[in-house]
This record gives C-alpha cells, sequence and structure tokens, in this order.
C-alpha cells in the first residue's frame, strides 16, 4: 500500500527544561472519601456509557482479562512463555509529527498484513488472550481496523491514537463495534501538548473527544510524563479537566528518550519519579477516574512488562519486539506452525527476561543502555526501525535513573488498586 499524504503540524522546539518546583504532597487518607470516589466512578460509568460499551467493556475486558492472567500464571507454573497481552502497530504512517516520537514515518509506509494479524489474534485466543493494544503510527490510518473489530468482536481494542481521525462517521462505527475503547494521546495543556505534537492538535483532539463523549464510549487519555510538564499533567486540574470531557481513565507514562531525535530535556529526574508515585497515590484517592500506571506493583516495586513475559510488541511488518521503544527483532509472526511455539522457542525474549533481572526491576533502556545494545546485538537481532540506525541511537542514551526506587518503594494505599494490582492484573498495572 503507497504512503498516505499527511499535513504536518508545525514542529517548533520546546523550550530549556527549567527547575521546576513541585507542588507538596500528602493529602489525609479517609476510607469515606475513599468511598465516595468509587460511588461517583460507579455514577459515571452507569450515567456516561451506552449499555452495549459498558456490557462489552465488563465481559471482554475485565472477565476476559481476569482469565487472560488466570492462563497467563498457568504457563508460568509450567515454564512456558506467553503473554496476556499484545501490543500489534498496524502501521508505521502518522499524521503528526511528535518530539520523541521512536516511530519512523519518513520511509517506506507498511501496513501489518491481514493474515498476520488474523494469525496474531487467533493464536491469542487459544491461549485465552482476548484484549489486545492497536498502535501505530497512527493506527486509524489502517483501513482494515474497522474489519478486525468486527470480525473478532469477541475480543477487546485499547486504540491508542493522537485522536485526529475521530469524525462522525468513524465514530458511529466504534460505537456500532462496542468492543474497543480509545486512548488518546495529550501530554499537557495546550502549550505543553502543542509544543510536541504541533500547533492545533490540543483543540482538534477535544472536538474529537466532545463526539466520544456525546457518543457514551469508554475512552481514557494517555499522558507522558516529562521533566516539561510533570506539574501539570499530575495536577487535580488537569484530571478533573478530562474527566468533565467524559474520559473514564487517564494512563501515565514517563518519557523515555528513543528514537532518531531523543529530546532528553523531557528526560524525568529521580526525585520528579518519586513525586509521580506519591501524586498517583493522592490522585487515586480524590479523583473519580481510574488512574493507571504500568510503572509500580501493589507493593510500590518497579518492574518490567516484557521482563516478566506480560506482554509484547508486534512491528508493521510482523516483527516480534520486546516492547513498542526497542525496534529489534529475531523472529517473526510468520516463523513456525503457531505464535505459541514461536514465542516459547524464542532465545532472544527469554534471554531479555535473564538480562532484566540480573540488572534491575526498572527499564533498563534507560539505566543500562549500552549493555542493553550489546545483549541485543550479540542476539543477533533485526534493526526493524525502519532507519537502519536504531542500534547507534541505543548506544547513544546517556544512562538515567528508572522508575526503579530501591528503598524508597511507595505501596498503594487504596484497596480498590491494590486489589486489582496483586490478584486481577498481577501488577501489571493493565487496570490500575
Amino acid at each position: 500500500m503507497p504512503a498516505l499524504p499527511v499535513t504536518l503540524p508545525s514542529t517548533r522546539m520546546p523550550r530549556t527544561s527549567p527547575v521546576i518546583d513541585l507542588p507538596p504532597v500528602g493529602s489525609e487518607r479517609s476510607f469515606v472519601k475513599e468511598q465516595a470516589v468509587l460511588a461517583r466512578m460507579a455514577w459515571r460509568a452507569a450515567t456516561s456509557l451506552s449499555p452495549k460499551v459498558a456490557w462489552k467493556a465488563a465481559h471482554l475486558y475485565a472477565y476476559k482479562g481476569a482469565k487472560a492472567i488466570w492462563s497467563y500464571k498457568r504457563r508460568l507454573d509450567r515454564g512456558e512463555l506467553y503473554p496476556p497481552f499484545m501490543f500489534i502497530a498496524l502501521t508505521n504512517t502518522c499524521n503528526l509529527r511528535c518530539h520523541g516520537c521512536w516511530v519512523e514515518k519518513e520511509g517506506t509506509a507498511h501496513f501489518i498484513g491481514e493474515e498476520d494479524l488474523d494469525r496474531i489474534i487467533e493464536s491469542g485466543k487459544r491461549q485465552n488472550a482476548y484484549y489486545y493494544t492497536l498502535l501505530g503510527g497512527e493506527p486509524f490510518m489502517f483501513k482494515g481496523i474497522w474489519k478486525v473489530l468486527e470480525k473478532h468482536s469477541d475480543c477487546y481494542f485499547q486504540v491508542i491514537t493522537n485522536g485526529m481521525l475521530f469524525t462522525p462517521d468513524n465514530v458511529a462505527r466504534l460505537k456500532q463495534a462496542g468492543n474497543v475503547t480509545p486512548l488518546i494521546s495529550l501530554d499537557g495543556w495546550q502549550e505543553q501538548n502543542d509544543g510536541r505534537r504541533g500547533d492545533g492538535v490540543w483543540e482538534a483532539a477535544l472536538a474529537g473527544l466532545a463526539r466520544l463523549k456525546e457518543a457514551k464510549l469508554l475512552f481514557g487519555i494517555a499522558t507522558t510524563a516529562t521533566g516539561l510538564n510533570m506539574h501539570e499533567v499530575m495536577s487535580d486540574e488537569y484530571v478533573k479537566f478530562f474527566t468533565d470531557q467524559g474520559a473514564m481513565y487517564i494512563w501515565y507514562y514517563v518519557y523515555r528518550p528513543m528514537g532518531e531525535e531523543p529530546h532528553p530535556e523531557y528526560c524525568v529526574s529521580k526525585e520528579q519519579l518519586i513525586w509521580m508515585r506519591k501524586r498517583l497515590l493522592e490522585i487515586r484517592r480524590t479523583q473519580p477516574m481510574l488512574i493507571i500506571d504500568t510503572y509500580w506493583t501493589a507493593d510500590g516495586e518497579a518492574f518490567c512488562p516484557a521482563a516478566m513475559g506480560l506482554g509484547y510488541h508486534i512491528g508493521p511488518r510482523g516483527s516480534i519486539e520486546i516492547c513498542p521503544a526497542l525496534s529489534f527483532a529475531t523472529e517473526t509472526v510468520r516463523d513456525g506452525e503457531d505464535l505459541y511455539d514461536t514465542f516459547n522457542d524464542s532465545k532472544f525474549l527469554r534471554g531479555f527476561q535473564s538480562f532484566v533481572t540480573e540488572r534491575t526491576k526498572g527499564c533498563v533502556i534507560l539505566e543500562h543502555p549500552q549493555e542493553l545494545h550489546q545483549y541485543i546485538e550479540e542476539s543477533g537481532a533485526e534493526d526493524t526501525s525502519g532507519r537502519g540506525t536504531a542500534y547507534a541511537e541505543l548506544n547513544s542514551i546517556t544512562p538515567r535513573h528508572s522508575h526503579h526506587l530501591p528503598d524508597e518503594e511507595i505501596p498503594e494505599d487504596f484497596w480498590l488498586y491494590r486489589l486489582l494490582k496483586k490478584n486481577v492484573f498481577f501488577g501489571m498495572g493493565a487496570i490500575g
């Protein structure tokens, strides 16, 4: 399929990273207030979601997600490797050019093949895996996305999108499908967001959110916390604003300096990470929205989902990669009779688990980039970035703190999130 024409937003550079005084953290815990927050969340879900959307989320996401984790634990006991969740890049094409994005969009346009996509999902179903995160590039630039949602109506899909393509027709199709939750990427208020993503992105995304809210769809906000926006994206005002826009959850990420233009000015310090962890707990006790992180367990310990075999990334050409940020692979989804065998027989994926556990509970990309470069190179992995420079990019990263905070762990203090992280989603943080 040929490359699609795109209109590029402004690529103005952000201001130099300032020294930011983070506000104090420490609201008192109150069982009564926590119960009130839960009641408000339940009321929002009951009044803001269409019955069809709510039922499919409960059955396909929550119930089948719990079954996926149960099956995953059983496989662990048997020494088998197959993730309960999967990240699938439908395409590398995108209509934006965000600072710090590691997806190559300037070369050949790639779209995942229909047979590859079916192979991934059908293989997952045989292992009780019914949850898939679709991303890109911009996944809604993959025209076959609607066929996927319809064909695999017994699965639940999260679509990570920049929110530019929520036309009335697309929103109507999402409502008809019912088995998808859009996750819209916005990184701070308008100045910070558009400084990274391009002029006009904030206003266009908000128009799309209004359509999603009117259609009573379940959607969330994906926010990357950076050294520049930390103070605003973790504020009560920020979370409340998107609650009012109809979002039912907010998913926080921490910036990683990857790709051809890593923009280290966005990196987060250790002090900011500790503050972020404290703020997550505080916001969870006060805001009627699911507050999601994929970095800390119920006991506040760091973890890497890929090192635990919880989720891997499939590139648009079928390459099986450790995570979305690491564009390297030794296998594709077309290798072997079944994807189950490919995962289990992969020395690359199994070796990565040992590589991480010997060094950290956190992110080896940030903490040990040169050693990681050596491991990947010695594994004979192919650079699947499309740029041909991913090895050099990884090797050039300056080691930094990750979310691994030994002797400074902060456990979850809200029973709901402890329950979800300990039992339902096994600490992955996929729903809290």
